[in-house]
């Protein structure tokens, strides 16, 4: 593997994910992270650290599941692969009792690695909404019901109280509220308005563009100027959203502080122009 990979080449890494999933090959999806490689899945729960804890995951989430990726688009930057899609997860696929399905709308984040050679994933984060998911589930009918009924049972046997109560934490976002600040602040953007920008803002932000790294909000502002936005996704302290720019189509991911009342960081991955 050569030092500067391709994004050809960090493509074809991120593809063996959803490859390994739908053959349901466990050894060939874990063997795809780095030693200490970390699965955050929603952004906002307890992530999944090291190889033992990501078995433990797939062995909860994705072996009772059938599970089938619709990826709209694919933005490489850097080391990182942003994936924008949604995902069809058939709820005990086994079992017809209980094979609901449900689509849940997601950016899927990998960061990425070289080790020895080969191309690992350092960590993969799955922003999608929880609850949305959970009242999707509870409004299926019976279906719904039974394989809400076996979720938790199945959460403790494989993960334990506190590996169930540290998925639970994926129900704390900042929300509506959070999107509505999301979403504000990147029209105020897209129109350069940098009194609205500032609004929104926590008193030093940290504002990326691509691989280009920090820059000053007036930077900011004017590479990103007539920026749109679709799909918002809130989840833990995170929303992202699918963006269009003079750059190409992309993925915005803003961070809130911890009480969730500014941004303090503004991320923008795009291609690199």
């Amino acid at each position: 593997m050569p030092a500067n990979p391709t994004a050809a080449e960090l493509l074809a890494t991120v593809e063996a994910s959803p490859r390994a999933v739908g053959v349901h090959d466990r050894a060939a999806w874990v063997g795809l992270f780095a030693e200490n490689g970390s699965v955050e899945d929603p952004v906002g729960s307890r992530p999944h650290i090291g190889r033992a804890a990501i078995e433990r995951f797939y062995d909860t989430f994705i072996a009772p599941n059938g599970i089938a990726f619709d990826v709209t688009n694919d933005v490489v930057c850097g080391m990182t692969v942003f994936r924008d899609l949604t995902i069809a997860t058939t709820m005990g696929s086994n079992d017809p009792a209980t094979g609901v399905t449900l689509h849940v709308p997601m950016h899927l984040r990998y960061d990425l690695a070289e080790s020895d050679g080969v191309l690992k994933i350092r960590a993969l984060r799955a922003h999608w909404e929880l609850p949305g998911m959970i009242a999707q589930l509870m409004g299926s009918g019976v279906q719904g019901l039974v394989a809400g009924a076996k979720l938790g049972p199945q959460l403790i046997a494989n993960q334990g109280v506190g590996g169930a109560i540290g998925f639970m934490r994926g129900m704390r976002s900042v929300g509506a509220n959070g999107k509505q600040a999301a979403g504000r602040l990147l029209d105020a953007v897209g129109r350069s308005e940098i009194g609205n920008v500032r609004a929104d803002l926590a008193p030093v932000p940290r504002l990326d563009w691509a691989t280009d790294g920090a820059m000053s909000l007036e930077d900011f502002i004017t590479r990103a100027k007539g920026l749109r936005w679709t799909k918002l996704i809130a989840a833990g302290r995170t929303v992202t959203a699918t963006v269009e720019t003079r750059d190409g189509r992309g993925i915005a991911e803003l961070d809130f502080t911890d009480r969730g009342a500014r941004i303090e960081a503004v991320r923008i991955f795009v291609p690199p122009s």
